[in-house]
């Protein structure tokens, strides 16, 4: 029986609430622009053009309740976003078919070197390093859908040391869950584990150490993380 060449690092999981379980991540996907007013506020069109996604790795998700600001940036942004973990997955899932896929939820933090990934803008060139660096998703636990129901409306917020920054509503996405989920598995093999990222309001900003940040996503309690 073949053996690895050397011993690699456990998986990601997330904690699941109200057990001892784990959420095994296998993949992370981000929907960018998702909301008309955050696609305005980042200089473009708030019209309903097809979606398009990036990634994180897995182990970009963090439920340690910190952030440490990278330093290869100086201009670090938060985007407040509902995660959304799968449970099962497949190619070419019908619209009225995503929502038997999904395992749960959670509230989780976009992190976003916003002067690297200009960068890369103006080069032409992916955004990884702007988007995908350590630590660069804090996240809740996951809040199973068994508890939670599928939510498709209820106030997000994010505040900063006490002020709020962003305010919005899931229903004000132009992607909903189950039109994500769809058409991602049109180009993807969705899985068990896989995490999609749903896109942030407008009043993204600027953090620095020392900062206390609170984000909110009615029904699914509060994520709260130090900038350190």
């Amino acid at each position: 029986m073949a053996k690895y060449a050397f011993e690699m690092p456990l998986a990601a999981a997330l904690p699941i609430v109200g057990t001892d379980a784990l959420f095994p991540v296998r993949r992370v996907y981000c929907i960018g622009r998702n909301y008309a007013a955050h696609a305005l506020e980042m200089g473009q069109d708030s019209d309903r053009e097809p979606p398009f996604f990036f990634q994180k790795n897995p182990n970009n998700l963090d439920a340690s309740g910190v952030f440490p600001y990278p330093s290869q940036s100086s201009d670090v942004h938060h985007e407040i976003e509902m995660a959304v973990m799968l449970k099962s997955g497949g190619s070419n899932i019908p619209v009225a078919e995503a929502m038997a896929h999904v395992f749960g939820y959670g509230v989780a933090l976009d992190m976003t070197c916003r002067d690297l990934q200009a960068r890369m803008k103006k080069m032409g060139r992916p955004w990884e390093i702007g988007k995908a660096f350590e630590h660069s998703a804090p996240i809740t636990q996951v809040y199973p859908a068994s508890m939670v129901g599928h939510p498709d409306q209820g106030r997000v917020e994010l505040k900063v040391n006490g002020d709020i920054r962003q305010e919005g509503n899931l229903n004000q996405m132009i992607w909903k869950v189950p039109e994500m989920i769809s058409y991602l598995s049109e180009y993807f093999e969705l899985a068990p584990g896989d995490v999609i990222l749903t896109g942030t309001p407008a009043g993204v900003g600027p953090v620095e150490v020392g900062d206390v940040m609170e984000a909110t996503i009615e029904g699914m309690g509060k994520l709260v993380v130090t900038v350190v």
